[in-house]
């Protein structure tokens, strides 16, 4: 067997109704001065509330940050890091989306440790050490309360990324009920997302890729599958959404530890160019890159074909069950009301080649695909996908 290394979050709180019982969860652990990052729609609709009043309760002094926007920018970070200064804080909770959870874990890394975010950027290059750090996930998606990975968009559309063990929280709290109220859109967008980081985790070509992330990789595409429908068509539904935040959270520790691949680097693109929300823009270059990668991975799909899709005859061969895979997977974008087309979402057709330039930016992703990918086979998906 080969040699790997496994690292999440050190503890985890399953439970409706936990994220108001913020303080006796985590209240020793932040301090006495707490920065609460989170984005104004979240706040607005008082969904923040619970939280920060136990806080208060418990007699912390809770800086609220709610500027957090989508894709969010290098000038936002420093807001919250300089509001962070300003008022002395001893520990940091992010509340939200993958947006919010982003922000948090830079803050909590500048305002403890003191370093420059430029020397911050790539892999294993954070210092440390940082402040207490507890993440709250709103969205059943990003798994970013268990990755150690934060993306921030620099200048008009460049994105850029930490990633080290460093920034992976204390605590995260996954409360189903923060859910209930998502709509069904960006309940589809986000749920396709955490199925597409248990599908590029188990066939990521990693070095880094290992038994305990195929396991967990397995398990969310389990969950995730029997519940996308039901979640969506019925948001109310408290165990179908829990089954997806805890969908989300296992797979985004399987990609945490075994990197995404080519549906992330060309994504980017479409997100960072066109503002597509990430796990929509995910969704629209999903089966065309696994039509590519079936050449070299027909049989890791065909493995988790069941896992997602149980009603699928694994008795087919790994070719067939393959590509019955990625049909479901179109099929069930298109369920979920979800676009299907780059066109359906204003992306000129000429705005392709510079979209397949630009997604070769994502060098750290693209060594995990399972098959190399050039400028012009990029190009090739998005013509597909157009």
């Amino acid at each position: 067997m080969e040699p790997f290394i496994f690292n999440t979050t050190k503890s985890l709180v399953f439970r409706p109704g936990a994220a108001a019982e913020l303080a006796q969860i985590a209240g020793s652990l932040v301090g006495g001065t707490c920065l609460f990052v989170t984005d104004p729609g979240l706040r607005g609709l008082g969904l923040c509330d619970p939280a920060i009043a136990s806080l208060e309760k418990a007699g912390i002094k809770v800086t609220i940050f709610d500027r957090v926007e989508a894709d969010p920018s290098l000038s936002t970070l420093m807001d919250a890091v300089k509001a962070g200064r300003e008022n002395g804080v001893t520990g940091v909770v992010g509340f939200g989306g993958g947006s919010s959870l982003d922000i948090a874990k830079l803050s909590a890394l500048l305002l403890g440790s003191g370093e420059e975010i430029d020397g911050a950027w790539g892999v294993g290059n954070a210092k440390g050490p940082r402040l207490p750090l507890v993440l709250v996930p709103t969205t059943a998606g990003t798994g970013s309360e268990v990755t150690p990975v934060s993306i921030i968009t620099v200048g008009a559309e460049e994105k850029r990324g930490v990633s080290s063990p460093v920034i992976l929280p204390d605590i995260a709290v996954l409360d189903a009920d923060l859910t209930l109220g998502l709509p069904p859109a960006i309940t589809a967008a986000t749920g396709v997302d955490a199925m597409v980081h248990a599908i590029e985790a188990y066939a990521s070509k990693s070095a880094n890729n290992n038994p305990l992330s195929k396991l967990l990789a397995r398990e969310a595409l389990r969950l995730l599958g029997a519940n996308i429908e039901t979640a969506v068509s019925n948001g109310r539904n408290v165990e179908a959404r829990g089954a997806m935040l805890l969908g989300s959270m296992l797979a985004g520790q399987a990609f945490a530890n075994s990197p995404v691949a080519a549906v992330h680097a060309l994504a980017y693109p479409i997100g960072g160019t066109f503002h597509v929300p990430h796990g929509l823009s995910n969704a629209l270059v999903l089966p065309h890159v696994l039509r590519f990668n079936a050449p070299a991975a027909a049989s890791l799909y065909a493995e988790i074909a069941h896992d997602a899709f149980p009603h699928l005859d694994r008795e087919t061969g790994d070719q067939a069950l393959c590509a019955d895979f990625i049909e479901e997977l179109a099929g069930l974008s298109k369920r979920l009301g979800m676009q299907a087309r780059l066109r359906e979402v204003s992306i000129p057709e000429d705005a392709l080649p510079r979209m397949a330039a630009d997604a070769m930016l994502q060098q750290r992703l693209l060594v995990n695909n399972p098959r190399e990918l050039s400028e012009a086979d990029a190009l090739t998906i998005y013509k597909a996908a157009w």
